[in-house]
């Protein structure tokens, strides 16, 4: 372990001078605040000040700034390189000159943008009174702003115990694991924003996209300069404007260790790794590895950059965010930052505090109402939002967030609250995964209006109505309409509903209409992860096939789904790949799959380019009628609904599956939209047409492109119709408007 000196930090990687002797001593050879007082009565090292807590610039040099209320020393260790073992200095931090509160602090001079710090944090190791101090452990602030990167990472040296000895967490560990940890960087500098000013769209006219920052343009097929990278994608800008939408949901970027071997891919023999990142390490550090000019600062850069060009192109970027859990696990996990900082107050404990409640499914959850936890993650949210100009945030799992220190989930959350109220996130975009994996399911009723959520209902009704299932006739009218059945009792309305068809956790769109059955063999866990029930059909053969009237059904399905999507009431969301037929070949739980697997193979944009073509025209066709997209529920006078025959739907027959409505948008123009989700064709009566107007054929997913959809004013008139025939498993779109 490192010792107290009084040295500057080699900031050029040259080698430092030596020290004398009597500094070099440890602090078990000497009292503890002969020590400090040593270091910190020389002119370089002062004080400091306990707020705003974490590193920053103050004078001409640097303040520190970490709570921790039972440590009973902490130190500074300031090194020159990521994998180093040994700092260049430390600072051992005078609990009575550098403690205020439980906040200890210390001010440095001469630290510079680049400098890698961390600390060691002494108290009691005693698991069964919930404390589990190591000083041997190397501890990253909690709210660095960035995290070196190390070619591998192993979480074993970080354990806090000694696994040798029986009784598991028992004996505190006296590895020194410092060699085998990242760095904390300090990093600010100034960044010229260029009068950046965030897109702001409403929710009536935002469509989110979601992806993964790496899997995004990692493949070969990408053909970017920087693939995998925040550059990779500020080198798609072209692509996300070409398909129309607003914003950019990214999955995790919080740090997190994506070196983590969980597993073997027994198909393969590859190691399987954390890679999705919802495992965070730091909540306020962007991801380094999608970095293309370097980790040691240079992520956070980068990342503004990223965030300014799509601010310039008109994008939003929303952030899936993770503060349920972190990457520590269980009380086996590693001892990374919380843990070894302030186990006691950072995490919920079950009543035997040597364990942890787990409402996350991850080992551990977040104590996210205590009050000294709360201000961290609003600190974290507003950092995202002042210095790196982010738009909004997806919270994963966001029920545990409404959790009392006991676990019980509370009526009046104050953290939701607090992050609704805030006058810095006002602004900004919230939408909550309003369920955990204790059991919570909050959709509907999360929080107060300002929260959006995640539709799951949503989701699952369409998947079934286009299925086939018996009994989704009015839950698709319901689902269309902004869900008012879910939303309209907590006072919410359509634009709180995130609709989404798929996202990152489960089937793609062509999986969902490929495969009957998850395939997640290549996971390691014998097909048992991933859910079960995914409301998808196969069509005639389960996976790839070359049977032409298969691939037809699978393509019109997919259409079905976009389409209904996008004329849904509500915020639709698409993800990332499902334009251009992306597949996970049956893996539903890709979690760990950094590989094609989970990459965007860009040559299937080239061979679904009718499938583009059309994600495309919906997102526009959605833009050309606001109609579709006002934030409140319809007016009886808006929207008629009927069956084929004109007459009013047959809502309570289950074995009904045909359904039509009449959105009337003016007086001389209106929608005419026919779902038909049976195995047989259905001639649709067509209602009487606003006076002076005619109907046009707009959508049909049953054609074949370019006769599937129209551009607006392209559409071609339908002369005289008093019926439009509709094939089996089909939707059309009919648009009156008056002659040109």
């Amino acid at each position: 372990m490192e010792q107290p000196t009084g040295r500057m930090p080699s900031v050029s990687g040259q080698a430092a001078e030596k020290v004398d002797a009597t500094t070099d001593l440890t602090t078990s050879e000497r009292p503890l605040h002969n020590c400090v007082r040593e270091v910190c009565e020389r002119t370089d090292v002062r004080v400091g000040v306990p707020l705003p807590l974490g590193t920053y610039a103050r004078g001409e040099g640097a303040n520190y700034s970490l709570f921790s209320r039972h440590a009973s020393r902490v130190r500074l260790a300031l090194f020159d390189h990521p994998e180093d073992a040994t700092a260049a200095r430390v600072i051992d931090l005078d609990p009575a000159r550098n403690r205020t509160g439980d906040v200890w602090h210390v001010w440095v001079e001469g630290i510079r943008p680049g400098q890698l710090y961390a600390y060691r944090v002494d108290g009691p190791y005693q698991p069964k009174d919930g404390h589990r101090f190591n000083f041997n452990k190397l501890l990253l602030d909690p709210f660095a702003t960035a995290i070196s990167m190390l070619p591998t990472w192993e979480f074993g040296p970080a354990q806090g115990y000694d696994p040798s000895v029986p009784g598991e967490d028992s004996v505190c560990s006296t590895v020194d694991n410092a060699g085998a940890m990242p760095k904390c960087v300090f990093t600010q500098e100034y960044f010229d924003w260029h009068g950046d000013r965030p897109p702001k769209h409403p929710w009536s006219k935002t469509v989110i996209y979601e992806t993964h920052v790496r899997a995004f343009t990692i493949h070969p097929s990408s053909g970017g300069v920087y693939p995998g990278t925040y550059r990779g994608l500020m080198e798609k800008i072209p692509y996300f404007k070409e398909l129309g939408v607003t914003a950019v949901e990214l999955m995790p970027v919080q740090e997190f260790n994506e070196h983590q071997v969980i597993g073997i891919n027994p198909q393969t023999g590859q190691p399987l790794r954390k890679y999705w990142g919802y495992d965070p390490v730091a909540f306020c550090a962007p991801k380094a590895s999608y970095s293309s000019s370097g980790g040691v600062g240079q992520q956070t850069l980068e990342f503004k950059e990223m965030v300014q060009a799509f601010h310039h192109a008109g994008l939003e970027v929303i952030l899936d965010v993770v503060f349920n859990h972190t990457a520590e696990g269980n009380e086996l996990g590693p001892t990374l930052c919380f843990r070894g900082i302030e186990n006691t107050i950072y995490y919920m404990l079950a009543d035997d505090k040597r364990y942890y409640r787990d409402y996350s499914g991850t080992g551990n959850t977040i104590n996210a109402n205590h009050p000294v936890v709360r201000e961290h993650i609003l600190t974290a949210l507003r950092y995202w939002v002042v210095d790196m100009h982010v738009d909004g945030f997806r919270f994963d799992l966001a029920s545990v967030l409404g959790r009392g220190r006991a676990g019980n989930l509370l009526p009046n959350p104050p953290l939701l609250e607090r992050i609704a109220e805030d006058p810095i996130l006002r602004n900004v975009k919230i939408i909550a995964e309003a369920w955990d994996a204790a059991g919570a399911y909050e959709v509907g009723s999360f929080s107060e209006r300002r929260w959006a959520e995640w539709n799951g209902q949503y989701r699952d009704d369409v998947r079934r109505f286009w299925r086939g299932d018996d009994g989704f006739l009015g839950v698709l009218a319901q689902r269309i309409c902004g869900s008012a059945d879910i939303y309209s009792k907590s006072g919410k309305g359509p634009e709180s509903s995130i609709n989404f068809i798929t996202c990152h956790d489960g089937f793609t769109l062509q999986d969902l209409v490929s495969y009957r059955q998850k395939h997640n063999e290549p996971n390691g866990e014998n097909n048992h992860d991933g859910a079960n029930e995914n409301f998808s059909e196969n069509h005639g053969a389960e996976g790839e096939t070359t049977d032409p009237q298969i691939e037809s059904i699978r393509k019109r399905q997919i259409k079905n789904f976009l389409l209904t999507l996008f004329i849904s009431r509500g915020v639709p969301m698409l993800l990332g790949g499902d334009e251009f037929r992306r597949t996970q070949r049956g893996n539903n739980n890709a979690y760990c799959q950094d590989n094609e697997t989970s990459w965007c193979d860009w040559s299937y944009l080239e061979q679904h380019q009718e499938m583009c073509r059309f994600t495309r025209g919906m997102v526009a066709f959605r833009r050309a009628h606001p109609m579709l997209s006002a934030e409140q529920f319809y007016t009886d006078a808006e929207i008629l609904w009927f069956s084929p025959h004109g007459d009013l739907p047959h809502w309570s027959d289950p074995k009904e599956k045909q359904l039509a409505c009449l959105i009337h948008e003016s007086e001389q123009k209106a929608l005419y939209l026919m779902f038909n989700a049976s195995a047989e064709a259905a001639a649709f009566h067509l209602p009487p047409m606003p006076n002076g107007a005619w109907w046009h054929l707009a959508v049909d997913t049953c054609h074949e492109a370019p006769q599937d959809l129209f551009d607006a004013g392209d559409e071609p008139l339908l002369d005289n119709l008093q019926a439009y025939q509709l094939s089996p498993r089909s939707s059309a779109i009919l648009v009156a408007r008056p002659p040109t």
